[in-house]
């Protein structure tokens, strides 16, 4: 039951939001947020990793019983519900700064999001699992049609045709598997692992699934909507849509691609992979020449994003530990770096490389944090992303030496483009466009030190995580294998 609640919570704190005044909106969305937060720590610590799905729910919805309204948390679950929940009262908290038009609205939709996504997350019937993932598209649209850039209009409708014509494919697979379930046909996940495809149908199903995700995440080739929405967002949205959603895209690959269709995974699986590489460098090498700090950013999400999805496609349980484990760093780091990214641009009215510099002279407690989380992106020892990438760099060269040896590559590449946007805007002379810049206030700080607290605890801690996921890993590869 704590699952359905960890999803009307949000429903219902954004319902409240959204008919307040607008001074107490904001104040209703960031208590709600940490009150959902606390209710998942509070599953987190009566969770049992290896008793398999917990806190579920089922209650008949359509077909006469045959389709559920239904839902529990696994270990694989519950590290993204954490994510969820606690990403999102930050994400409200970075907002406050900001004087939003129709803010209670504006924060209604963040919660609604987070009601989404917590419901993808946790769903055990496959069309539920349909519904609430084209549900959380629709709150995120509107964040950045509303209160987006200048050309927030034509991004953000090519960013829901891209999404929509993605989901069609996945729409369509799971009516097929649907009527291929015995009896009275079924939709839960687990109904649709026992199925007997023919190498045949699983190949077109793969493809079907994979372009559904490969959108979302996105993995290359169809990831073009990705820079310009997310440079196009407000800063919130964008962390919505870097931080938390493209997640479901590799939970999707993870949950129903990987354990549905293995023989098409089998057919398949190096093509996926040899694309998840080549968005790996392409990424990297795209970040390198940006001059916008939002793009640069956007890119590199990109980049980590190809690497999760190789180490799904290695079907490996370092290769799957790794992405999930890296799903909570990326996560953290994207995050606390877009909201880096917002306060220099809130107090220099630019995000170009060449028109900043010497911000570590005027604001040495942004400094320190913005280098703590830009380590973790490049995956220094000791910081979370360390973990997650050793594990998913160790799967693809076990897979393929010399695919292992170019997705090596993004050590090398990432430090390339973090780094240099830490020196171009943090060192040197002092630009005239960073004269009069305020170090942090009292709210930034309260974003940004949790964030770099779990740097530090997911770096050196991982088995935290590790071990929540460990046996539905172990569990999910044995359908597979």
């Amino acid at each position: 039951m704590l699952t359905l609640i960890l999803i009307l919570l949000p429903l219902a704190a954004g319902i409240i939001t959204l008919l307040s005044g607008a001074q107490l909106a904001k104040k209703i969305a960031l208590v709600s947020g940490l009150a959902i937060l606390a209710t998942a720590v509070y599953a987190w610590l009566q969770f049992d990793p290896a008793a398999g799905t917990q806190f579920s729910y089922q209650y008949n919805w359509l077909s006469n019983g045959s389709i559920l309204f239904s839902g529990g948390m696994d270990g694989i679950s519950l590290v993204l519900v954490l994510l969820t929940t606690f990403l999102t009262p930050l994400i409200i908290l970075s907002a406050f700064k900001h004087d939003y038009k129709n803010s209670p609205t504006f924060y209604a939709l963040i919660l609604f999001m987070e009601s989404a996504l917590v419901g993808v997350f946790t769903a055990t019937d496959a069309f539920l699992f349909y519904l609430f993932f084209e549900a959380a598209l629709i709150p995120v649209y509107f964040l950045a049609a509303v209160w987006g850039g200048e050309h927030r209009l034509k991004v953000t409708l090519k960013f829901f045709i891209y999404t929509i014509f993605g989901s069609l494919f996945m729409l369509v697979a799971l009516v097929y598997l649907y009527f291929q379930t015995p009896g009275a046909h079924s939709s839960q996940i687990s109904a649709l692992y026992a199925l007997e495809l023919s190498a045949q149908a699983q190949g077109l199903i793969f493809w079907a699934f994979f372009i559904a995700f490969a959108i979302k995440m996105p993995l290359f080739p169809f990831h073009t909507w990705q820079p310009d929405t997310y440079t196009e967002s407000p800063t919130p949205a964008t962390m919505l849509l870097s931080g938390i959603m493209l997640k479901m895209g590799v939970y999707g690959l993870i949950r129903l691609l990987l354990p549905i269709v293995p023989d098409g995974l089998a057919q398949w699986g190096m093509v996926a992979m040899i694309l998840s590489v080549i968005g790996i460098i392409y990424g990297s090498i795209i970040a390198i020449q940006q001059s916008d700090m939002k793009r640069l950013i956007a890119y590199s999400s990109f980049a980590h994003v190809g690497l999760m999805a190789a180490g799904v496609f290695s079907v490996s349980t370092n290769g799957l530990q790794g992405a999930l484990i890296q799903m909570l760093a990326h996560g953290i780091n994207v995050v606390g770096l877009f909201f880096i990214i917002d306060i220099i641009y809130q107090r220099t009215k630019t995000r170009y490389l060449d028109q900043l510099g010497g911000i570590s002279q005027v604001s040495p407690q942004l400094s320190i944090l913005f280098m703590i989380l830009l380590l973790g992106s490049v995956a220094l020892p000791l910081t979370n992303g360390f973990v997650g990438e050793f594990l998913l760099l160790s799967s693809v060269f076990h897979y393929d030496n010399w695919l292992g040896a170019v997705a090596g590559l993004t050590i090398i590449l990432g430090s390339v483009y973090m780094l240099r946007l830490f020196q171009k805007s943090m060192f040197g002379p002092i630009s005239k466009w960073v004269e009069g810049f305020q170090d942090l206030t009292l709210s930034e700080k309260a974003v940004l030190l949790p964030l770099v607290v779990m740097v530090f605890w997911i770096g050196i801690y991982p088995n935290t995580f590790l071990k929540i996921t460990e046996p539905a890993v172990h569990q999910l590869l044995t359908l597979v294998k």
